[in-house]
C-alpha cells in the first residue's frame, strides 16, 4: 500500500512539475486543521513531508492562521504550537485579519505564482483550491498525508496550454519583461518594415550591348582604323608584285 501511494505522488509531483513549473524547494501552506490532524494521528510533518514529496519542503503559514487558532483557545492549542514553528508568509491581511480559508486563498490568487501547496482538512476550502488551476492539495486520511491528484480545472488548463490557447499569466509578465530589457518591445501601432529580398540580375543589364553610331550613320573609328589597314596592305601588295615583274623583265 506504501509503494502504491509513493508511485501515486511520483506521478502527481511529476505532473506540476512539468506543467506548472514547481520546483525545490517545494512551498507547503498549512492551516489549522492540518496541524490539528497532524498531531491527533502523529505525524511528524517537517520529516516525513520532504520523503513523500520527494524532495526539499518549505512549511509555511500565515498570520490570519495563527490569529485563528489563537482565538479558538485550549482546543487547538497544540496545533497552534505546530504552526508556530512554521515560516510566516505576509499577507494582505495585516490591519484586518481574516480566517485561515480565506487568508490562504487570497495567496494562490492570479494562478499561483509563488507556487504554493494547500494542506488543509477543511473540505470547503479543499474544494475552492479544486477549482483554482496549477494548485497542488494535501490531506491526511488517517495516519497518512496524501497528494490529491491534479484537478479537473488543472487538466483543462494544461490541455489549453498545449494546444497554445492559453498562457499563463506570470508567464507572460515575464515574456514582457524579457522584450523590454532586450529593447524588443514594439510601441502600439508601429509597423513592420519589409525586408527585401534578393532578387535575380536585371534581364536588361544581360543584353549584349548595341554597337553605337554617329549621327551621318558612319560607324566608330575603330572599324575605320581596321579599313586603312586592308588598304595599306593591298597597296604593300600590288607594290611587290610590280617589283617581281620588273626583275622578270
Amino acid at each position: 500500500m506504501k509503494v502504491t501511494r509513493q508511485k501515486h505522488a511520483k506521478k502527481n509531483m511529476g505532473f506540476y512539475k512539468h506543467n506548472f513549473h514547481f520546483r525545490e524547494p517545494f512551498q507547503v501552506l498549512l492551516d489549522g486543521t492540518f496541524c490539528q490532524a497532524a498531531l491527533r494521528n502523529k505525524i511528524q510533518i517537517r520529516e516525513q513531508l520532504p520523503g513523500y514529496l520527494d524532495g526539499a519542503t518549505q512549511l509555511c503559514t500565515t498570520r490570519c492562521v495563527l490569529k485563528e487558532l489563537e482565538s479558538l483557545g485550549k482546543a487547538l492549542y497544540g496545533a497552534k504550537l505546530i504552526a508556530q514553528k512554521f515560516q510566516v508568509r505576509n499577507c494582505s491581511h495585516r490591519k484586518d485579519p481574516v480566517s485561515g480559508s480565506a487568508c490562504l486563498l487570497s495567496m494562490i490568487e492570479e494562478g499561483n505564482p509563488h507556487h504554493f501547496f494547500i494542506a488543509t482538512q477543511d473540505q470547503d476550502l479543499a474544494n475552492k483550491v479544486k477549482k483554482k488551476a496549477g494548485v497542488p492539495l494535501l490531506f491526511i486520511i488517517q495516519n497518512t498525508m496524501v497528494l490529491d491528484k491534479p484537478s479537473p480545472k488543472s487538466l483543462v488548463f494544461v490541455q489549453k496550454l498545449q494546444t497554445n490557447q492559453l498562457v499563463p499569466e506570470h508567464q507572460k509578465q515575464s515574456i514582457v519583461q524579457l522584450k523590454e530589457k532586450e529593447g524588443l518591445a514594439k510601441q502600439e501601432g508601429e509597423k513592420r518594415r519589409k525586408r527585401k529580398r534578393a532578387g535575380g540580375p536585371n534581364p536588361l543589364s544581360c543584353l549584349k550591348k548595341k554597337k553605337k553610331k554617329t549621327q551621318d550613320g558612319q560607324e566608330p573609328s575603330a572599324e575605320k582604323k581596321k579599313r586603312r589597314k586592308r588598304k595599306r596592305n593591298r597597296v604593300k601588295a600590288e607594290a611587290v608584285q610590280s617589283v617581281q615583274k620588273n626583275e622578270e623583265e
